[in-house]
């Protein structure tokens, strides 16, 4: 039993990440293509608005009367339908203007945010029902999320997708089939005891109270400081990468024609790096791996600012590729575990979404809004193309995430998960 829930939840996890890489890596591009180039920060950046009430929502009505796993669904075929109409306007507007799809993407996203929690907590609970140890179980299956998402990249890539409306009728295709496949799983419980509780704990408010705990605030807090790098290089890795096409050394240059090639590089990384979780959570705890993971945005920015997509600066950017899955496995995935260990079973749902809401809400909010400030300061749109001094903006990036390193350091006192 314990291998076949283990294939079920791959089969989850898998589908769950090839949602979001079709395009969310690319997008960026698309909108420097049709000339919303100026716009890319709003599109990331409404992720993490939704993200700030929708993943919190979802965890209380998973916590309390739909279970998570019918839940997960119903999420998905909503944002599947939103996504598809999204690639619908690419065939009918000639002239695609900010109105035309944002409305629409916003829509999507706001129920394609809450998925991310919801099926880590449909993870959890079949993992524990089968007595086995989430810690060490869940990253390899969750491996295959990010396998999942590089899948999905490559075949927007190879298809000729990148920079065309195809990517978002990629992406609901997924999105349908885990709304179907999501019924099939094990049933996560909903709190259904009859004794009185507050209104509070009603709604699952009490998710609220590990703000009480120093360590939890402390712990949230930062989360939310660095969840402000999340978003920034899937915004604009493609649009930077991209540009160098102005430029006539560069031009129809390999990884310039194919930056999804190049950029997955990020999430092969990503998929070795969650195999190592176990271990540095186990030998050095949260609070290193967390120091780790934020010293490794730091590289990850600065390797960005002295990179170029042919020899031998292209070396500098695949080792940004590398170290990206340091970056970014070791602070989602270790925190959402440090969550998940930290709270009491009956708000573990709620705890997620808070989780959620603090990185891919406030912190994703105010770091792609920042970004595209930076961006927009720095780079012009010229022929669907971002123009500018590209290493100016990975070099103010890399000192944010240093600083917020520093400071983690300083103030959270934690030694083990």
């Amino acid at each position: 039993m314990t291998n076949n829930i283990n294939i079920r939840l791959i089969a989850m996890n898998w589908m769950q990440f090839a949602v979001w890489g079709a395009y969310l890596t690319s997008m960026g591009g698309y909108l420097a293509h049709i000339g919303l180039g100026d716009n890319i920060g709003d599109f990331y950046s409404i992720q993490g608005v939704v993200s700030i009430f929708m993943p919190a929502i979802m965890g209380i009505v998973a916590d309390r009367w739909i279970p998570a796993q019918r839940l997960l669904g119903l999420c998905h075929l909503v944002a599947a339908t939103l996504m598809a109409y999204v690639g619908y306007v690419g065939y009918t507007y000639s002239d695609i203007a900010l109105a035309d799809i944002f409305p629409y993407y916003t829509l999507s996203v706001a129920f394609y945010m809450p998925t991310l929690a919801l099926s880590n907590s449909v993870s959890y609970n079949a993992l524990e029902k089968e007595g086995l140890d989430t810690v060490k179980s869940f990253p390899p299956i969750r491996t295959f999320g990010t396998i999942g998402f590089i899948a999905s990249m490559w075949i927007v890539d190879l298809l000729g997708y990148q920079q065309s409306n195809m990517q978002f009728f990629v992406s609901a295709a997924w999105g349908v089939m885990l709304a179907l496949y999501s019924q099939t799983l094990p049933n996560c419980s909903v709190q259904t005891c009859g004794e009185r509780k507050s209104f509070a704990e009603a709604i699952g408010l009490k998710a609220f109270s590990l703000f009480k705990d120093t360590k939890m605030f402390l712990f949230f807090l930062f989360s939310m400081l660095l969840g402000v790098s999340l978003q920034i290089t899937n915004g604009y890795a493609s649009p930077f990468i991209q540009s160098f096409d102005a430029y006539a050394e560069y031009q129809n240059s390999f990884f310039v024609e194919h930056s999804n090639l190049l950029i997955s590089l990020s999430q092969v990384s990503e998929t070795l790096c969650i195999l190592l979780i176990p271990y540095f959570l186990g030998k050095f705890g949260i609070k290193k791996v967390m120091i780790i993971a934020m010293l490794a945005w730091v590289c990850r920015f600065g390797l960005f600012a002295i990179g170029t997509p042919i020899m031998p600066g292209v070396l500098f950017l695949i080792l940004s590729m590398i170290v990206y899955g340091v970056a970014f496995d070791f602070f989602n995935i270790s925190g959402s575990l440090f969550v998940n260990n930290s709270t009491d079973q009956s708000i573990r749902s709620s705890a997620q979404g808070m989780f959620m809401l603090m990185t891919n809400g406030l912190g994703a909010t105010i770091g792609t809004q920042s970004a595209q400030y930076v961006v927009n300061h720095f780079t012009t749109n010229e022929n669907g193309l971002q123009v500018g001094n590209w290493t100016m903006i990975w070099t103010i990036f890399a000192i944010y995430a240093l600083v917020v390193a520093i400071a983690f350091a300083i103030a959270f006192r934690h030694r083990k998960i």
